[in-house]
């Protein structure tokens, strides 16, 4: 006869998505708007022609605009979540998944029965802070969407009108960033370039500031009760 499986632990509930909801609604609207006449984008040059410069550096316009759009989102994201609380998650998700595997290949069932009857309540945090960073994802696209609007203006009419869509590349000697990359335009292509690195970079710096601010008020903590 062979020993009882443990029984499978509840699962959590997923978290809303109506914040994912909100936030593809309002890319739709804004698109379907802004149209082949870009009437947004026009609107907004008004805010950010000054980033232009007369489309006469358009790789330097788009590295302003994404690291704007890059800084503006990430410290948005940084300081609306609890960015200790989700490296702690991760950390303890990852060390459970972890033995969770090594007691499934050893078959030990008493350690399995001990780490699933703690699952749901880990996982249950896990989603948590899923939908705490959900609930952000509105606001980030309210700068997200307006920006990336300009920046298809800016390379439609702007760098048409100028004569200066061509831009150089390491790997090439030209190309126009109207034309597509394989199913992409490679002004996205080349807006992602760049605006994805600086937020990661942008990120690591803040969860670095966060997490030593935190180790120096632990610090002070445990100075004072030594000192008591």
């Amino acid at each position: 006869m062979s020993p009882p499986q443990p029984e499978a632990p509840e699962m959590p509930q997923m978290p809303s998505m109506m914040p994912m909801l909100v936030s593809m609604l309002l890319i739709f609207g804004l698109y379907m708007i802004d149209g082949s006449s870009h009437i947004i984008g026009e609107l907004l040059n008004y805010v950010f022609g000054a980033f232009d410069f007369g489309g006469k550096y358009p790789v330097v316009t788009l590295m302003l605009v994404g690291g704007i759009m890059a800084i503006l989102t990430t410290v948005l994201r940084a300081f609306t979540t609890d960015m200790l609380s989700q490296a702690k998650n991760q950390a303890i998700m990852s060390s459970f998944n972890k033995e969770l595997k090594e007691a499934r290949l050893e078959q030990n069932l008493y350690k399995i029965k001990k780490l699933t009857a703690v699952q749901t309540e880990l996982m249950n945090k896990n989603m948590e802070t899923t939908s705490s960073m959900m609930k952000v994802m509105p606001y980030t696209m309210l700068i997200v969407v307006p920006m990336f609007l300009w920046v298809r203006y800016f390379v439609a009419i702007t760098l048409v009108d100028a004569g200066t869509a061509m831009v150089a590349f390491p790997w090439t000697d030209g190309v126009d960033l109207n034309s597509s990359l394989w199913f992409m335009p490679v002004w996205i292509v080349t807006y992602s370039l760049i605006s994805i690195p600086l937020a990661q970079i942008v990120n690591r710096l803040i969860r670095g500031y966060k997490f030593k601010k935190h180790l120096l008020e632990i610090d002070k903590v445990q100075s004072i009760h030594e000192e008591i």
